[in-house]
């Protein structure tokens, strides 16, 4: 298989997240949704016992969210678009970044969605360094 199509899935799978982090730092934000216990760890949430507090960190975690959207954005953007060593350097820095993000999540508790994650970022950051890879955005 051509290693172009990976790099194809690894933009499109950060857009896909882009769009999902941007919708859902919208409805933090405006306060619809409380945050997920599961992503989590539990000594966090003993902290935020208080409802107010969790709601107002609820509302800042949208905004942060809703910034890593725009960030995955730009990360699919550098992938699909390649062609320049400053692209390349985008989408690894970002998943770099998402990695460690991540393995910090799971600190807490494991469970599925950070682990899926966690492993998608592990093989972009593969793809991205292998030569033939870095050879479409040089």
């Amino acid at each position: 298989m051509d290693r172009s199509i990976f790099l194809i899935l690894c933009g499109i799978f950060y857009g896909i997240l882009c769009i999902f982090s941007i919708v859902t730092g919208i409805i933090y934000m405006s306060g619809r949704k409380e945050l997920n216990p599961l992503e989590l760890s539990d000594r966090f949430m003993k902290k935020l016992s208080d409802p107010d507090k969790r709601r107002k960190f609820a509302q800042k975690m949208g905004f942060v969210t809703f910034i890593v959207g725009i960030v995955q954005g730009i990360t699919a953007y550098c992938i699909l678009k390649g062609s320049s060593p400053l692209a390349y350097w985008i989408a690894m820095g970002f998943t770099l970044f998402s990695i460690a993000s991540v393995s910090v999540k799971l600190k807490g508790k494991i469970n599925a969605f950070p682990l899926l994650k966690m492993i998608a970022y592990a093989v972009i950051f593969v793809i991205l360094l292998l030569k033939g890879s870095r050879d479409i955005f040089f």
